[in-house]
């Protein structure tokens, strides 16, 4: 039985030890583990690894946005790199986007799904302070009351209570089973604190404009040494950089791997005919498109707010923005997050583009009429030659159906706003809770809302997945986000770089890139 396998409830003595084959795997930080198993790592003491971020210098050593859904993208995941090197919660993700050991070298789950039980590993706060369930009963709950401001409010509702048991034992308990719990746990958010300090696997520094990440050796942080450890960690670099400068950086070899590439960059690439063998794509699922900012106007009805998402031309989009492989779509949800009522069809797939735009055109041409004036709609788009090829496609849509466009900054009063965000896990939950009222003001379906917080609540799945698609269905028809496709979301990596790997949830954590085999 491995960690994270569902028992049912044992008594604490009973909680049982990791195979003697995989303990390394799983007690050490992710990679250590295999490095052992190895033997052989080891690259040399004295290398640095130097990794790009794409975004604004500045934004390395920026404070946290507050509250934290008003954080650029650059800063968000700047943020997210930083607080998993050096604050971790009870889980971890590895390079895989899989979820390994953190301050919790094992669990179990009990009562249905409803109850998750970690036992701590061995060691101490870095302060010296004893790793007792009941501090990390008392960071984990600041952490979570932090989180419940961010993305991650609507799941985290479904937390009833945490509570320290015998020794070196937290309990979580929830309203109602969720299979990916772990990866909510795993979230940069959820890192712990003691005394204004984390527990990651990595020290921070600042070196001028660089931040400096040195790997903790395991036995320091209550875990099992590794051999060889000296030999095979270096230290690691990380500069946020413009996406010209890090590409450049990359090709002269003075960085080994470029992170955080959007739509909004993709076209730097093909300008640089990087190497295809460089390019790594992560297929995500999430939010991209346009949320209604301004219901006033064109944007005052579902109707005419539709007649907008049926005038653009996706394919179109995809040819202009995505790279090989991308995959429009017109649905608000995507599929199979569980509850079957989603697992729609293409909306409008019976009508052709022109039959769209001319249906379109009607209910347009009957507001203009009325309001005694010709229709421009401001929308907020970030920098870039992506977003410049975006504005160009959306524009020449909307010249169709008699429609202008205005483009303005993302932090600029706009009708339209673009919403491009990875879903950290596959929950519904999530998707409401990034379209919901509270993050989307009055751009929102307050009965969609309302739904999807009961079901967040519900006591059983079945109830959930009822009122979800009810949801769903009132979402799609309040026509407040106007989808393009999934996010975009791509890595460059210098060939011979260890320690990353394409996902799902586009996470890429800075230690396994520290750890070097010969």
């Amino acid at each position: 039985m491995l960690a994270g396998d569902t028992l049912s409830l044992l008594p604490l003595e009973r909680l049982p030890p990791l195979p003697p084959k995989r303990q390394g795997l799983w007690r050490a930080p992710a990679l250590l583990g295999i490095c052992a198993l190895l033997a052989a790592c080891g690259h040399g003491q004295g290398q640095t690894v130097d990794v790009a971020v794409i975004g604004a210098p500045a934004s390395l050593f920026a404070a946290p946005a507050s509250p934290p859904a008003a954080a650029s993208a650059d800063q968000h995941l700047l943020q997210h790199l930083l607080l998993s090197a050096t604050r971790e919660g009870l889980v971890a993700f590895d390079e895989e986007g899989k979820i390994v050991p953190a301050i919790a070298d094992r669990w179990i789950v009990a009562d249905d799904g409803q109850s998750f039980i970690f036992r701590l590993r061995d060691g101490t706060w870095p302060d010296g302070a004893g790793l007792t369930g009941d501090s990390v009963r008392q960071a984990l709950h600041a952490a979570i009351e932090a989180a419940r401001k961010g993305p991650l409010a609507g799941d985290l509702a479904m937390i009833t209570d945490v509570r320290a048991m015998a020794g070196r034992v937290v309990e979580i308990r929830l309203t109602q089973p969720m299979p990916d719990f772990l990866q909510l746990l795993a979230q940069p958010e959820l890192g712990v604190m003691h005394h204004g300090k984390g527990t990651g696997p990595m020290l921070l520094h600042r070196e001028g404009d660089a931040a400096v990440l040195v790997p903790i050796a395991p036995e320091k942080r209550g875990a099992p040494a590794v051999e060889g450890w000296a030999d095979m960690a270096h230290d690691l670099r990380l500069r946020a950089l413009p996406a010209d400068a890090a590409l450049a950086e990359l090709a002269a070899g003075h960085v080994q791997v470029v992170l955080g590439g959007g739509f909004a960059d993709l076209p730097r690439l093909r300008a640089r005919a990087l190497d295809q063998r460089q390019l790594r794509l992560d297929p995500v699922s999430g939010l991209f498109g346009l949320a209604v900012a301004d219901t006033g106007g064109l944007l005052a009805t579902p109707q005419l707010r539709e007649a907008i998402a049926m005038a653009i031309d996706r394919d179109s989009l995809a040819t202009t923005i995505a790279p090989a492989g991308w995959a429009a779509s017109s649905r608000v949800l995507p599929t199979g997050l569980g509850s079957e009522s989603l697992a729609t069809a293409e909306r409008w797939s019976d009508i052709d583009l022109d039959g769209r735009r001319t249906l379109a055109l009607r209910r347009i041409a009957l507001w203009a009429g009325a309001a005694h004036q010709h229709p421009v709609l401001r929308i907020a788009l970030p920098e870039g030659p992506g977003a410049d090829l975006l504005f160009d496609r959306l524009s020449n849509d909307l010249a169709d159906v008699e429609v202008g466009a205005q483009r303005v900054g993302m932090d600029q009063p706009a009708d339209l706003r673009l919403v491009d965000e990875v879903a950290p896990y596959a929950r519904l939950s999530w998707f409401f809770s990034r379209l919901s009222c509270r993050v989307r003001g009055p751009g929102c379906a307050p009965q969609a809302d309302a739904l999807a917080q009961q079901a967040a609540l519900a006591a059983d799945p079945a109830s959930a997945r009822a009122l979800y698609g009810e949801a769903g269905r009132q979402l799609a028809e309040a026509n407040v986000f106007i989808p393009f496709g999934p996010p975009i979301r791509w890595s460059a990596v210098a060939g011979g770089t260890t320690g990353f790997a394409i996902n799902r949830i586009a996470v890429h954590p800075l230690l396994p890139l520290a750890i070097r085999p010969r």
